[in-house]
């Protein structure tokens, strides 16, 4: 009987071997991965640099309806209000919407949630692009509010889809498509800003109206799509749904081996209820994968990338650029980001999750460090402004080569599935007060500091590189119960036992000759 279950357990190993070996990305999968981030993602990226190239004519149209309402001119501290709350504002909905995602995905799943998001989508399309002809700035500032919140459930759902979808040998290449469809946004922004585009005072509306577009792509393709099988296997109880999506994602009809693996992931469970907020923070046997990325998360909004917008124009201006020729120039910083993203998503199965998290930041932290040598020596030296804007490319460029993106995985990565919406809730708060935090606070300490207000960035990204380099195991190519595991020692948890484990893995008993064992031990390794 040992005997049996020893060759049983090697012949489904050297299966899962096989099958791993040849998985590759199909049609369903790069279509859910690209047009769920199309749809979600997409837009983030491109919110973030939307406003830039109509700051001009939204202030003058702010002018306007001052006028036809109230006859007279708007103050200037007035038209500095209502620009800063038509920003600020986003990151208001973008917590609003992190705080409400796991109540949605929990009604109706990964995929329904993104489809609802949509909706947002279009109806701050709507308001963003009808406020002129409406004589209405409220309209702007609520349409960027549910902008926000658009964007805050889409961080959330879309990496949690992307996750649960993918195969664990391409799972961080298929979640990298949030990262690079991000810069893909801002980088759309820029260029659609262009005077020649849309960045014109009859045109600057349609900015807007495009913000339309990636949503209705997405409902018109990922309705055809599978939801997350793991999602309908664990939480919906659907295993014949499971099993159909598997098979759509992975291009095969066997997926005998990924629905084992789900299986033995809900054994492992104490429960299969979806966790609350409270009851995730008061578990110890997640603790430090909590605290892990709620400091990742910190550093991804705290690690300066957004300060860094501050001093672009006005460096590009000391190098002897005019001012018309500067939102070509900064097309350039857009590009970076592209490419750095795109490059991060090809090298992460190979590299790692851990080394590029850690490289981009100590990178970032040297860069920001010669970038302030740099800026105090710029007002003496005619070559330094060039130095400088190097060093912000450089800066974007490590900041999308890990931190840009991989925060959103392992926050889908570092928790099992009852954890999961809860995590994502948690991380979004962190997330979305860290975005208000810079923006609110940054200004200031730039006042006080000047030129070395860097060096408070230099600090974040030190201390998240060696918080990672201590606290964080890697988590490419192994399954959502090994890194739970790999935790265990950490939050003082004791580990499962070689039988549990047989039976947790293998769904065989453990026998008594000790053979089982030995094969658990293998398959462990591996």
């Amino acid at each position: 009987m040992g005997k049996q279950n020893d060759d049983q357990a090697d012949h489904e190993m050297g299966n899962f071997e096989e099958n791993s070996g040849k998985q590759t990305v199909t049609g369903c999968l790069f279509s859910a991965a690209f047009f769920g981030a199309l749809g979600s993602s997409f837009l983030y990226g491109y919110n973030l640099s939307v406003v830039n190239a109509p700051a001009v004519y939204i202030k003058a149209f702010y002018n306007k309806t001052w006028m036809e309402r109230y006859g007279e001119h708007i103050p200037a501290e007035t038209v500095t209000l209502l620009w800063s709350i038509t920003v600020s504002i986003f990151s208001i909905g973008g917590l609003i919407g992190a705080l409400s995602v796991s109540f949605i995905i929990k009604a109706l799943g990964r995929k329904g949630t993104l489809l609802l998001n949509n909706g947002f989508a279009v109806i701050a399309a709507l308001l963003l692009s009808l406020g002129e002809k409406s004589s209405s700035f409220e309209m702007l500032i609520i349409g960027r509010l549910i902008m926000g919140v658009d964007s805050g459930i889409a961080l959330s759902a879309l990496p949690m889809y992307l996750g649960e979808i993918s195969p664990r040998h391409i799972r961080g290449s298929i979640g990298q498509f949030n990262s690079i469809l991000i810069c893909l946004g801002v980088f759309a922004g820029q260029v659609l800003g262009l005077p020649e585009l849309l960045g014109q005072e009859s045109r600057w509306n349609f900015l807007f109206s495009f913000l339309a577009l990636p949503a209705v792509l997405q409902l018109c393709v990922l309705p055809f799509l599978p939801e997350s099988p793991r999602y309908l296997l664990m939480e919906k109880r659907d295993e014949a749904g499971a099993e159909k999506a598997f098979q759509r994602f992975l291009g095969k009809k066997d997926v005998s081996q990924e629905l084992e693996e789900v299986h033995a992931e809900a054994r492992a469970q104490d429960n299969l209820h979806i966790v609350s907020v409270l009851q995730l923070l008061k578990n110890p046997a997640v603790r430090w994968q909590l605290i892990t990325i709620i400091v990742t998360m910190a550093c991804y909004q705290l690690c300066g990338l957004n300060a860094i917008w501050y001093y672009t124009n006005g460096i590009l201006r000391e190098a002897g650029f005019a001012d018309n020729l500067l939102p070509y120039i900064t097309l350039s910083t857009g590009a970076i980001e592209t490419l750095a993203a795109i490059t991060s998503g090809l090298v992460i199965e190979r590299i790692g999750r851990k080394p590029l998290l850690i490289f981009g930041f100590s990178s970032m932290a040297v860069f920001f460090s010669l970038l302030t040598v740099f800026l105090n020596f710029q007002d003496s030296v005619s070559w330094m402004p060039y130095l400088s804007y190097i060093c912000i490319l450089a800066v974007i460029a490590s900041f999308c080569s890990g931190p840009g993106g991989i925060p959103f995985i392992l926050t889908g990565e570092l928790f099992e599935q009852s954890y999961r919406p809860a995590a994502f809730m948690i991380a979004g708060t962190v997330n979305w007060l860290s975005n208000f935090t810079v923006g609110l606070l940054f200004p200031f300490i730039q006042e006080l500091l000047q030129a070395f207000a860097f060096l408070v960035f230099v600090g974040v990204c030190t201390l998240g590189s060696i918080y990672l380099y201590v606290v964080l195991p890697e988590t490419k190519n192994k399954t959502f119960m090994d890194i739970s595991q790999s935790f265990a020692k950490i939050n003082k948890m004791p580990n499962p036992s070689l039988g549990q484990e047989m039976e947790l893995v293998l769904s065989i008993k453990p026998d008594t000759n000790g053979k089982a064992q030995d094969v658990t031990k293998t398959e462990s390794s591996f």
